[in-house]
């Protein structure tokens, strides 16, 4: 049976409080849902009937968050990259977030499945 989740990566390096980082991984949830939706309705549709799954794993760095952006979009796995607008904790344009997909767990899984859940 087909099985789809969507992977939430949040950078663990910049100074984020808890609400802050609960923001940012909404921001990027929502978004790459919607990329989802417009790109790959059945795989969409599937995953909300089947309850939505999601997980939420962390990075420490910029570079890794970008490593694991570039693997996502050469694949054209479903993402959306979240830059903050800067109106509370953060500068303008700080990337802070990446939401992928949903899409087929296995395939997420290779990118992400050895990152520590947040």
């Amino acid at each position: 049976m087909e099985e789809y989740k969507q992977v939430i990566v949040i950078r663990t390096d910049i100074k984020m409080g808890t609400g802050k980082k609960c923001v940012q991984a909404c921001h990027a949830s929502v978004s790459a849902s919607d990329e989802t939706r417009v790109k790959f309705k059945r795989i969409w549709k599937k995953w909300k009937l089947m309850g939505q799954k999601k997980v939420v794993v962390k990075v420490q760095t910029y570079d890794e968050l970008m490593e694991i952006y570039h693997k996502v979009k050469e694949k054209k796995i479903p993402h959306y990259l979240i830059q903050d607008a800067g109106l509370t904790q953060l500068p303008p344009g700080t990337v802070t977030a990446l939401g992928i997909g949903p899409f087929d767990s296995k395939l997420l899984d290779e990118i992400t499945g050895d990152l520590k859940l947040l």
